[in-house]
């Protein structure tokens, strides 16, 4: 169990993330960004995820360790639009196990990585979540994030199968 003051000396320790965190990583990864969690998420939570941003941006794929247990994690990376002279950081994942939500780990996390993205010239920071959401709402308002515009994504399921209309024969 984790302290409750987040200034404690025991508090989690957020470092950037190394090669031999990513299959942890990807488990609680895999707990937490289920189907359930989002029925419609436009990006899906695998493998390639992680080790794409690893190998691109490894210096903001970070992670919250307590006791050499990896509690939580960020991965990040930044878009630089072409003819636009602003840099973006894009938040692309932020997790923390269930058992220690709401005890600041994800704060650490998101704090950290802003730090990061400041130092690398980032002038905005952008996240996406589902409309429904509610609780990663409540947490980037806290931290300081507006103008949320609702996206409309469908999904197409060809797992279904299709009610053929009869044939008429003449």
């Amino acid at each position: 169990m984790l302290p409750q003051h987040p200034h404690d000396e025991e508090t989690p320790r957020i470092r950037e993330m190394i090669i031999d965190d990513l299959p942890e990583v990807f488990h609680i990864g895999e707990e937490l960004f289920t189907a359930e969690y989002s029925q419609s998420l436009y990006r899906t939570w695998d493998e390639y995820e992680i080790t794409t941003l690893f190998n691109s941006d490894n210096e903001l794929c970070i992670v919250a360790e307590h006791e050499e247990r990896i509690l939580g994690f960020a991965l990040g990376t930044t878009v630089k639009k072409h003819g636009s002279p602003w840099k973006y950081g894009y938040l692309v994942w932020l997790g923390v196990r269930r058992d220690l939500q709401k005890m600041h780990v994800g704060e650490r996390l998101f704090k950290e990585l802003k730090r990061r993205f400041k130092e690398q010239g980032v002038r905005m920071i952008i996240i996406d979540t589902s409309a429904d959401n509610k609780p990663a709402i409540k947490f980037f308002q806290k931290h300081g994030f507006d103008n949320i515009q609702e996206h409309v994504y469908m999904t197409l399921n060809l797992s279904k199968r299709s009610k053929k209309k009869p044939v008429k024969k003449p």
